[in-house]
């Protein structure tokens, strides 16, 4: 069972992925810069997390994550129709800042680095 709940995570991240990337969602606060990093399925498929991030600043990704949500119904109907499952989890998406957090934290060393450079 949980593997199976891994898979339909895995397949609706592929599916949510691809439906912001083909512009399918009209909501203009979600733009192809917004990538769905996991999926989070509850055991009984009632509910999914939905965790999204981006390289834009905190905000534009917390307007993604409201458009997001706001077009939450669209995405379920869409993966209803994609997957061939009887249930589709009620979605619920999340701003995740890893990505943007490892770009940050990327960019200091490179910083330490350069000035350990010109001090040497």
């Amino acid at each position: 069972m949980e593997h199976r709940i891994e898979r339909i995570g895995s397949l609706m991240r592929e599916k949510i992925g691809s439906l912001i990337l083909s512009g399918k969602i009209k909501d203009p606060r979600v733009d192809s810069f917004l990538s769905v990093t996991r999926v989070e399925v509850s055991k009984d498929i009632a509910y999914a997390e939905v965790f999204v991030s981006s390289f834009k600043t905190e905000e534009g990704l917390a307007k993604g994550v409201k458009g997001l949500q706001s077009a939450a119904g669209f995405i379920q109907a869409e993966l209803a129709r994609l997957m061939h499952i009887r249930v589709t989890p009620k979605l619920r998406f999340h701003a995740d800042t890893g990505i943007r957090e490892g770009f940050d934290m990327i960019q200091k060393i490179d910083t330490l680095v350069n000035s350990q450079a010109e001090l040497s």
